[in-house]
């Protein structure tokens, strides 16, 4: 009886979610190797030539070049950078509608600005709001409906088939772990008709997908529902050797030098002496009359939990505050690696491929359960018509 009903949860919740489970997995599977296939599709956007000794352009001056290259009215607000001399640098411009429904109306704008650092050339203007990996990545996160509408539909489809997950292994759970039964539960009878096998493929491509497919739900439902960071750190706190109560995050009270007017371009001199072989940073570009610039530096590129932050008061340019990754709790740690965890960058090229191919994996479960639900259908009418 129990069973019965897990069944017709599994059932209606697949059913109900299937499409957006399917478009999500799909595009994530998609997006998990963008960094590298963005290298490869675009090389005149993100490589330059290497030159000799070479030096950066103030950042405030290479912004003033990056502004003049949009349009009145739109404004950079973050800059992604690499210490690599051969790779440009990144100037980003958005704004968006919160009321807009769609992609097109959700974003007013979105631009990139691709410049030289060392000679503050424009390499290139992307128009990333009809940009294809921005497109997936806006089809992953919330359908192409824009975020106010689309958000909800993609958090709560994750939610639900984070249950079809669990239903789905107790009902895969073989009666008997032995001969027949048990080998059909994880291996596939190819010499058996389209039906079965159908049915077969769902069910051993589940229990295989389900530890990785679980893990990609939990940390998607982090990134849907950020109100439940906290309390997640906060369990996984209690598992940590470092004590909470105690550790605060690193600080500094040493003055960096002066080496030009504005602080953010002495700050991230500071950084790129600091961090020469880093992968990327990131500049979000505050108020004029802020107190306090900062400066995310990425040890790896891809890798988003491997970082340290530097803050620093604009008033004498002393470092207020320095975060890293190996001052954080277990659970601290793990949130600011959840990024790392849901696109598979945390192991490499190896994790990655394991990722893209559990996302395809999970795409297809909607596919081969609405076939198994649709034989069964069939099946009970043609009895009824006997």
């Amino acid at each position: 009886m129990l069973k019965k009903g897990i069944l017709w949860l599994h059932k209606w919740l697949g059913l109900f979610t299937g499409l957006v489970v399917f478009l999500v997995s799909l595009s994530g599977a998609i997006y998990t190797f963008h960094d590298e296939l963005k290298l490869w599709a675009y090389p005149d956007k993100y490589f330059i030539v290497p030159m000799i000794d070479p030096k950066p352009l103030p950042l405030t001056e290479l912004i003033g070049r990056a502004q003049e290259a949009l349009p009145a009215g739109e404004e950079i607000s973050r800059v992604d950078l690499y210490p690599d001399p051969g790779r440009s640098w990144v100037f980003r411009g958005s704004e968006i509608n919160p009321a807009g429904f769609g992609h097109w109306n959700y974003f007013r704008y979105y631009k990139r600005v691709f410049l030289n650092p060392y000679t503050g050339e424009c390499v290139a203007v992307e128009d990333s709001k009809n940009e294809f990996f921005q497109l997936i990545l806006q089809l992953h996160m919330n359908l192409l409906l824009g975020k106010t509408y689309g958000h909800g539909i993609v958090a709560y489809s994750t939610l639900l088939f984070a249950v079809l997950l669990v239903t789905g292994m107790i009902l895969w759970w073989p009666k008997k772990w032995r001969g027949k039964t048990l080998r059909r539960s994880i291996w596939l009878d190819r010499k058996a008709k389209w039906k079965r096998l159908n049915y077969d493929l769902h069910n051993v491509w589940g229990f295989y997908t389900f530890p990785v497919a679980l893990i990609l739900c939990i940390t998607g439902l982090l990134f849907s529902f950020p109100a439940c960071k906290e309390p997640y750190s906060a369990f996984f706190n209690r598992f940590s050797f470092v004590d909470t109560e105690v550790v605060v995050p690193r600080s500094a009270t040493n003055k960096i030098a002066k080496i030009y007017d504005a602080p953010i371009d002495n700050l991230l001199a500071y950084a790129l002496q600091q961090h020469p072989q880093a992968g990327m940073m990131s500049v979000r570009l505050r108020a004029p009359d802020a107190p306090i610039v900062d400066i995310q530096v990425r040890l790896e590129e891809s890798r988003s939990g491997l970082f340290r932050w530097y803050y620093v008061h604009t008033a004498d340019l002393t470092l207020s505050e320095l975060r890293s990754h190996e001052d954080l709790a277990a659970g601290d740690l793990l949130s600011a690696l959840n990024f790392d965890l849901h696109t598979g960058t945390i192991g490499g090229l190896s994790t990655k491929i394991v990722v893209f191919i559990i996302a395809l994996g999970c795409a297809s479960l909607p596919v081969t359960g609405y076939l198994v639900w649709w034989n069964k259908r069939t099946k009970r009418k043609v009895r009824k018509r006997v």
